[in-house]
């Protein structure tokens, strides 16, 4: 239990500390950031409950104030920013990496993670995303996609980095990697 707790803090942290990674704002608000990273990474390590709780705590952190959204933005207006979308979408995109990973059996822990941050790092955050610019912004649906679509080739590095770093923890520390661990007692379906 504690482990879990200490864990869940510890990614809460990365998610905060990568947002001070120096930005780019793009003319209509939305930062270019590192945070995404962190969510990827919260899910593919921690597993679906794990990684969206670290994103829940970092979300819940910034509610109350603590200026850790990119830009040192913090409290309950950042919330009604363009990028609200994003920052509610971080459990949910946290979640569905973890998902993916704890689900979809992979011979590689970093294919898998990989994999797992496409689908939820990207298309899962960018569903959210694209809606709350859309509500936020008065923009039709496909204007708000539009404009996000050129945080895909940046999301898909981070996706990528996200299976390196997973890889590689899988090979120093498979046992930090529970849902990996778990995999290994269960036949693996192979893509």
């Amino acid at each position: 239990m504690e482990r879990n707790i200490a864990q869940i803090a510890l990614f809460a942290a990365m998610i905060a500390a990568l947002g001070l990674v120096p930005q780019i704002t793009l003319g209509f608000g939305v930062p270019i950031t590192a945070q995404t990273l962190g969510v990827m990474l919260a899910g593919a390590v921690l597993g679906a409950r794990r990684g969206a709780a670290a994103a829940g705590l970092f979300l819940l952190l910034v509610a109350l104030g603590l200026p850790l959204l990119a830009g040192g933005r913090g409290g309950l207006g950042a919330f009604a920013a363009p990028t609200a979308g994003f920052a509610l979408g971080f459990p949910v995109a946290a979640f569905a990496t973890g998902f993916f990973v704890e689900h979809v059996r992979l011979r590689s822990a970093g294919l898998a993670a990989g994999l797992g941050a496409v689908f939820g790092g990207i298309a899962i955050l960018y569903i959210c995303g694209a809606t709350g610019l859309s509500i936020v912004s008065g923009k039709s649906l496909a204007e708000a996609f539009t404009l996000i679509a050129v945080f895909i080739p940046g999301d898909l590095l981070k996706a990528a980095i996200t299976g390196m770093l997973v890889q590689a923890l899988a090979k120093v520390r498979p046992q930090t990697l529970a849902w990996h661990r778990d995999s290994a007692s269960v036949t693996q379906t192979r893509l």
